[in-house]
């Protein structure tokens, strides 16, 4: 694995570990879960070398970084404070931010919230849009169906059992919503008694875009964060729509691109509407690419065509 410079960084009353490269005008990529800076390492050295700094954390409850024992600490009010909190350790007004999975919607509300620092925002795999309080954390909504925020709600639960086998958790996580697993086995049916691994997939062989040595530095990340943290963000769904009112009707304005793989599952969330649902709340919308052959984790199954994509929307901004 090729050396990272890391820095610590002191932000918005917490640490986080934030790989630091190049010079140039500031881009932050967000992971989401269950991940950690790795995601983004096909990214870093292309937006380097066509002149950008990048800045890519471990997110709060992830990896190297703090992980605040209070629920409430992962609420997205707080998660945008702490990507605004990057940009001014390292000296930038203004900067580009780029968000995946749980990433996204960190970085579609520090556009929001701080809209006179940011250039320009890019969400993949989940676009921007607002739901009412409790409609994905209550079982209610799903009958007696599972589904995993649901599953994730109940403190002590979900951490157990990713914990049991955290490489294992890991591979069958990773396989099972990517492009290439048989369907989509995230929301595929089962009743809601069931776990959030029952019906995935542990495959026998790692997929092209997955190494042994890459599980390896997943697996090594979260023997030493554990899940609680990253499970927290799932416990503040609904805190953040109630602490976001002021944003009901408001729009993203900043230039804004949105990513996904054609096969990742979370398009068929909202019954397929989402992303259409977007057009009335990113007012300078200048592309959706859907990557073919991908599922959930695009920058790592196709990284060339998010690469592409990335360089050639920074292009229209600047």
């Amino acid at each position: 694995m090729k050396d990272r410079n890391f820095q610590m960084i002191e932000t918005n009353g917490i640490r986080l570990r934030v790989v630091v490269e190049g010079k140039g005008p500031l881009v932050v990529l967000l992971h989401g879960f269950p991940q950690c800076w790795y995601l983004w390492r096909h990214q870093i050295d292309p937006l380097v070398e066509a002149g950008f700094q990048v800045a890519v954390p471990d997110q709060r409850g992830y990896g190297g970084s703090d992980r605040p024992e209070e629920i409430e600490s992962y609420n997205i009010v707080n998660l945008a404070g702490d990507v605004v909190g990057i940009a001014d350790a390292l000296g930038h007004d203004k900067f580009h931010v780029v968000g995946h999975d749980w990433g996204a919607p960190v970085a579609w509300h520090t556009a929001l919230l701080h809209p006179e620092r940011i250039r320009s925002v890019v969400g993949l795999s989940v676009p921007y849009t607002r739901w009412p309080a409790g409609v994905l954390t209550k079982q209610e909504t799903f009958g007696d169906n599972f589904w995993y925020m649901v599953y994730f709600q109940t403190p002590g639960v979900a951490e157990a059992e990713l914990e049991a086998d955290i490489r294992k958790s890991l591979r069958t996580v990773y396989f099972s919503i990517s492009g290439d697993a048989p369907g989509d086995l995230l929301a595929a049916a089962k009743p809601s008694t069931a776990k959030f691994l029952d019906g995935m997939i542990d495959p026998d062989r790692l997929p092209a875009w997955l190494t042994e040595e890459d599980l390896d530095y997943y697996a090594a990340q979260f023997e030493t964060s554990g899940f609680r943290g990253p499970v927290n963000w799932y416990r503040n769904i609904d805190r953040n729509v109630e602490i976001t009112q002021q944003l009901e009707e408001a729009k993203i304005e900043q230039p804004s691109l949105f990513i996904a793989g054609v096969k990742d599952p979370v398009l068929s969330f909202g019954g397929g509407g989402w992303v259409d649902q977007m057009d009335n709340n990113v007012s300078d919308m200048r592309g959706k690419v859907f990557v073919e052959g991908s599922g959930h984790w695009v920058p790592m199954e196709r990284p060339k065509e998010v690469n592409d994509a990335l360089l050639g929307f920074f292009k229209t901004v600047s």
